[in-house]
């Protein structure tokens, strides 16, 4: 099975760390988030990476070579200007196959396995989703869950996507030109009854602000 991780992202909200760093290349007890999943990905036997960058991308080409150090296979999905998740995927998809693949966002701070993941079959699904709980910044959730089964609706029981999925490449063609966010169309396959879905109660942190890094630097892998 073939992973790709989101590393395309301008980091806007950590900005001035990203003005001359892209942000998957920020460090948590000295090693760059990116290094941090591509070292669970070869864990899990996945050693054949794709990893798309568009902003100060050749600081991630130049960090992460390919692949070799970890025993993996990587190769480069180049943007220019960031596609947004769903576009900058649909792009990648040649470098993909046409099996199921995992995706994962490189600026995502978690001891998840992905080995489940690695080994499990979509059947008739577009899309296996890792929720999460819900996280101060984001309270109100994005999908609940119903046995397996994702649903849209929010409320007490929805959880937070952890931008950790298993995708179909069918999800990119399915509901016509792949482009923009990767939301609009996973909410299509979720009201077709096409997703489904687990919650993961263990350590994931979106680091989407300084503020968030530099608690996660401060609290480094013992928190």
């Amino acid at each position: 099975m073939r992973a790709m991780i989101l590393a395309a992202g301008f980091g806007k909200r950590m900005r001035p760390l990203t003005d001359s760093t892209p942000k998957p290349l920020l460090t948590v007890d000295g090693k760059p988030l990116i290094f941090s999943v591509v070292e669970a990905l070869q864990r899990a036997g996945i050693d054949e990476l794709v990893i798309n960058h568009a902003w100060l991308g050749e600081q991630i080409v130049a960090a992460c070579g390919d692949g070799s150090r970890w025993g993996v296979r990587i190769v480069y999905s180049a943007e220019g200007e960031p596609l947004e998740t769903a576009g900058g995927i649909a792009r990648a998809l040649p470098l993909l196959g046409d099996q199921p693949f995992i995706v994962v966002n490189g600026d995502i701070y978690s001891d998840y396995d992905f080995a489940g993941l690695a080994n499990r079959s979509l059947g008739e699904q577009l899309a296996h989703l890792v929720l999460v709980d819900n996280p101060p910044q984001h309270p109100a959730g994005d999908f609940s869950l119903l046995g397996e089964q994702l649903v849209c609706r929010q409320g007490e029981n929805a959880a937070t996507f952890s931008g950790i999925s298993l995708l179909s490449p069918q999800l990119f063609c399915q509901y016509g030109k792949a482009e923009g966010p990767l939301a609009p169309l996973l909410k299509k396959a979720i009201a077709d009854g096409r997703v489904s879905g687990e919650h993961y109660h263990g350590r994931w942190v979106d680091v989407g602000t300084p503020e968030r890094l530099q608690q996660l630097q401060a609290n480094g892998q013992h928190s």
